[in-house]
């Protein structure tokens, strides 16, 4: 009778079996079970209630690319979370940030964590941006069952390019379909009114303080109009999530960083409470 592998320490055979690079390939092939596209739900009336997370923005600049995230999580018209984390490092170079179901959203994201660090192990080389964006894309379509029953994730892939020495920003939409967006971009509930304020603030100039200030007004915009993105709550001490990506890596702006920033524009608003115009942002 042949040993378990568990008994004798040894990894089972699926494990050194050469194959894909892509950790999502082996999964689907020995336990398809875990992916999360894969699970079936139970019999529901209607669409299932479920926290959501909200608003994402992203903005390059000369040497980077900021991605950043309010923190409020809603389930219909209750607030489920007021410091949901919705926006995270997907390797050394790239940040995705999270709209949708949260718990599948962040199920996602480790899975793409995994599935970045499972090909740059066994190819020995980090994928292109555009890779790292495509193999999202897949991610994402094969969620489609679940979005169609209200499940849905649609997040913004941000990263720095190393070979074109510049931030990129991809969007999706809940079919994978993929698109790069130039200068700046927005998703979840709270977008139009994020991307209005973006678009009022660019420039192609913008420095690297200057982008992270702009992130902030276009989540603070977003939070006056739609009910489901939560601006910064001094109150309480709960700032948005901003992070910066560069040629030197991804970088997370501390709370202090954040706290300065939100209370700045906090303070503009009190004199302007439309926010500024882009001469004097």
């Amino acid at each position: 009778m042949e040993a378990n592998p568990r008994s004798t320490g040894r990894l089972p055979a699926a494990f050194l079996t050469p194959g894909s690079s892509s950790f999502m390939d082996f999964l689907s092939e020995h336990q398809p079970e875990l992916l999360p596209g894969k699970r079936q739900l139970p019999p529901t009336q209607g669409v299932i209630e479920a926290p959501h997370g909200t608003t994402i923005v992203a903005v390059t600049f000369p040497g980077g690319v900021v991605l950043a995230g309010d923190r409020r999580a809603t389930m219909g018209n209750v607030i489920a979370q007021r410091d949901i984390e919705k926006v995270f490092p997907a390797d050394e170079y790239s940040a995705v940030g999270i709209a949708g179901t949260a718990g599948l959203a962040v199920e996602m994201v480790k899975l793409f964590q995994l599935e970045l660090e499972h090909f740059e192990k066994v190819e020995g080389a980090q994928l292109s941006l555009e890779g790292k964006a495509n193999r999202l894309s897949t991610m994402i379509r094969s969620n489609l069952g679940m979005a169609m029953q209200g499940l849905a994730v649609v997040p913004l892939f941000a990263g720095y390019d190393v070979d074109r020495e510049r931030g990129r920003i991809f969007s999706y939409d809940v079919t994978g379909g993929r698109s790069e967006e130039h200068h700046f971009a927005a998703t979840g509930s709270g977008s139009i009114f994020a991307r209005g304020a973006m678009k009022k603030l660019f420039r192609d100039d913008l420095t690297e303080e200057q982008a992270t200030t702009l992130v902030v007004q276009a989540l603070y915009d977003a939070a006056d109009d739609d009910s489901a993105t939560g601006g910064p709550d001094v109150a309480r001490r709960i700032y948005p999530i901003i992070t910066v990506i560069t040629e030197d890596g991804f970088r997370r702006l501390t709370e202090e960083e954040s706290s300065g920033l939100s209370r700045a524009v906090l303070q503009g608003r009190l004199e302007e409470p439309d926010g500024p115009k882009a001469a004097l942002l």
